[in-house]
């Protein structure tokens, strides 16, 4: 594909021929790779539904943040190589098993694939909504391939400073870069439209809090609030999960506490926030992580 001769899909721009087997950040091949795909039951509650959402996991990732809860595909690159027809048949295998829409997570290095595999996929009686679900670190021009392919984005929104961007994913200008994505993503999608309960069309901007970093969050929260009112809905997560022993980040190694959560959820209803999802209970759990080495069925 001639989009990976010198590839520039991500704002990493490292202009590797991955037709070549040369290798660039994300360590991704010009072929698609995934790790796991079925029915998702833990995505916001318009997205999964009571049928689940059609998840598919892809191998590799182009920010990996260093306390990445599947770092096992997005690090250690765990998955399968398939065909853009077998990702077709995936698409239509989780339609048929009753998903309420193909939820693609972490895809921004097989763009070009997708693209031509969503194209097939509909050529063969693909009808539910399509998700981008994404860390955000995302070109403009990239997502631009996906224009009318995609109806619903699932964006993180991770940082407002700039340093935290460096120190935790060596992105310095990850908030610039999100925010523009994340204006192309709306103006491909626009306001959020539902059937029922179940979202159909739209945004919902993702914002994971971590351990003693409210105060960043609380910049989050306020911007997208500001820029985009109710055109967006905000998912606010507290299922931050220590996966390693971190000896440079001390506050990475605890969960975020109960309080830390409430304070940010306050903070949220004062500015007047209404279309927003919140988390309950104990999601910092290892168990909510998907298991990423079962590949019989890819």
């Amino acid at each position: 594909m001639q989009e990976f001769d010198c590839c520039t899909l991500c704002p990493r721009e490292c202009r590797v021929n991955r037709n070549q087997k040369e290798l660039g950040f994300c360590q991704a091949s010009n072929r698609i790779r995934i790790a796991r795909y079925s029915l998702h039951f833990w995505e916001e509650p318009c997205l999964s539904g009571t049928k689940g959402s059609g998840t598919i996991f892809f191998s590799y990732c182009n920010l990996r943040c260093i306390y990445c809860q599947n770092h096992e595909i997005s690090t250690k690159n765990h998955g399968k190589d398939i065909t853009i027809e077998r990702f077709a048949e995936i698409c239509i295998s989780l339609q048929e098993k009753g998903a309420l829409n193909i939820n693609l997570v972490t895809p921004t290095h097989f763009i070009p694939l997708i693209r031509d595999g969503l194209l097939l996929a509909k050529k063969k009686g693909l009808s539910i909504p399509v998700i981008y679900n994404t860390s955000s670190y995302e070109k403009v021009e990239s997502l631009k391939l996906l224009d009318g392919l995609i109806d619903i984005y699932l964006p993180d929104l991770k940082y407002f400073d700039y340093s935290l961007g460096e120190k935790f994913s060596f992105a310095s200008n990850y908030f610039s870069v999100a925010k523009a994505a994340i204006d192309e993503m709306i103006r491909q999608v626009g306001k959020p439209k539902f059937n029922g309960d179940i979202m159909v069309k739209g945004v919902i901007v993702r914002h994971l809090l971590l351990p003693t970093h409210s105060d960043d969050s609380k910049k989050i929260i306020s911007y997208l609030y500001k820029k985009y009112k109710d055109n967006i809905y905000i998912s606010i997560m507290n299922q931050y999960t220590p996966i390693k022993r971190f000896y440079d980040y001390f506050e990475l190694n605890d969960k975020v506490s109960d309080n830390e959560y409430d304070l940010l959820v306050n903070y949220a209803c004062d500015l007047g926030i209404t279309k927003a999802f919140i988390q309950e209970g104990d999601t910092s759990k290892e168990s909510f992580i998907p298991n990423f080495n079962e590949y019989d069925n890819i």
